[in-house]
């Protein structure tokens, strides 16, 4: 299966909005280069702004440029997007709904062999805990490409994470996706699979493995976790009730927190979260990292056979 890092897919969307669009204006922190929006600067040099290591100039000065009608993309790592600039988010960007474009790139574990200090898997819980803060995760090339083009249509405050590494291609170019709704990719009854970024292809994996034992599971692509797709979620729960998430961040506050709100509101259905056990990082390879914190299609089928 063709692999590329979902950051490649943003790169290549945002330098066609470019042309398209001359409001649009990248603030790089001097990682350009790492995290592929160095081909904006290039293609569109008095689109382009490089602050250095400020990150959290970087936001303030996004906030400038949207009070005057421009589309800002602050491009950094998601470690520096979500923690070091959080508190400018929060008073400068977020607080007043200005429409400002975060981009987390090396999200989750995939920047794997760089280690715990450039592997984030707080970023989304974070953000999502703003006040007018949409927060999504592209599960591939393509969704990156169609999503990047979403948020530069959605007028507010947006975080969206990108990986490092590459990750499978599972969908083409036809795909469509839609800002707080998820995108069913199969249809199941027996058990449905909520998985979002990285980890989808890993839920579609799980679900051939499944249907292999006469086991007919549902997989949904949960590209935004805020505004989460609560319908979606009660459908599982009405029409199932048995639910697998799955996440490339911590198990506390992320995809499958997000899942468990709504199923506790509701009153029942069973929940099993695969995600980053609550603990940091460390240099090995990106399916190592996975593995060792439990998010394989084995544990998986197991935890649905307990089901």
């Amino acid at each position: 299966m063709e692999k590329k890092a979902t950051r490649i897919g943003f790169s290549e969307e945002l330098v066609i909005l470019g042309g398209e669009n001359k409001n649009i204006v990248v603030i790089d922190a001097d990682l350009g280069k790492s995290c592929k929006s160095d081909k904006f600067g290039a293609a569109y040099p008095s689109q382009e702004i490089n602050v250095g290591i400020a990150e959290q100039n970087a936001a303030g000065i996004a906030a400038g440029l949207a009070t005057v009608g421009k589309i800002p993309f602050v491009v950094t790592y998601a470690i520096f997007a979500s923690l070091r600039m959080g508190e400018m988010i929060r008073q400068e960007i977020a607080y007043p709904r200005l429409n400002v474009k975060i981009i987390g790139s090396h999200g989750g574990m995939s920047p794997a062999r760089d280690g715990a200090s450039h592997q984030t898997i707080e970023d989304m819980g974070v953000m999502r805990t703003i006040p007018n803060m949409t927060v999504i995760m592209p599960a591939d090339y393509w969704s990156a490409r169609k999503l990047t083009r979403a948020i530069a249509e959605y007028e507010g405050p947006v975080f969206i994470r990108f990986t490092r590494d590459s990750i499978p291609v599972i969908y083409d170019e036809n795909v469509e996706f839609e800002i707080g709704k998820a995108y069913i990719a199969r249809e199941g009854k027996d058990v449905a699979i909520i998985a979002n970024g990285d980890t989808v292809h890993i839920a579609f994996d799980a679900a051939d493995k499944l249907a292999e034992e006469g086991i007919s599971a549902k997989v949904l692509d949960m590209h935004t976790i805020k505004p989460l797709d609560v319908a979606a979620v009660k459908d599982c729960i009405e029409n199932i009730g048995k639910i697998i998430t799955i996440e490339d961040h911590n198990i506390i506050n992320g995809l499958g927190s997000a899942v468990c709100e709504v199923v506790a509101e509701v009153g029942k259905g069973k929940v099993k979260r695969f995600g980053i056990q609550d603990k940091f990082g460390e240099s090995a390879s990106y399916e190592r990292l996975i593995e060792k914190n439990g998010i394989t299609v084995e544990n998986i089928v197991a935890a649905v056979k307990e089901f």
